[in-house]
């Protein structure tokens, strides 16, 4: 697992990461729901769409667009195990442990707070 500063200056530099930013629907339902609120759902799409050894679909599990947490989940390399491994450094092959897991919900929180500073 990486130093959040250090993650998020490597996923500037990538074309495709930069890119993502949430839409005004996006940015509304994390206004109106809150962040606690749409953080329980990054925790739930972890546990239910990383979290297992082998994820069904793994590489296509995460939608692009239709939750802010998806949106963040591209933004952030977090949103398939190749992606975990890639830049997070954690392997795939083996169920995501509870550590892991709260860091995604972190890294989640960091650029979704991030964002909504910028609405």
């Amino acid at each position: 697992m990486r130093d959040l500063e250090a993650l998020f200056q490597a996923l500037q530099r990538s074309d495709f990461r930069a890119r993502f930013k949430l839409n005004p629907k996006d940015q509304h339902y994390l206004q109106q729901k809150g962040l606690a609120v749409v953080l329980d759902h990054a925790e739930k799409f972890i546990a239910e769409r990383l979290a297992p050894a082998t994820p069904a679909n793994d590489g296509q599990q995460t939608p692009m667009r239709g939750h802010p947490v998806f949106v963040a989940q591209h933004a952030t390399a977090t949103c398939c195990r190749g992606c975990l491994s890639k830049w997070h450094q954690i392997p795939a092959g083996r169920a995501l442990t509870l550590e892991e897991q709260a860091y995604l919900v972190v890294v989640i929180e960091h650029w979704l707070a991030a964002n909504l500073q910028q609405a």
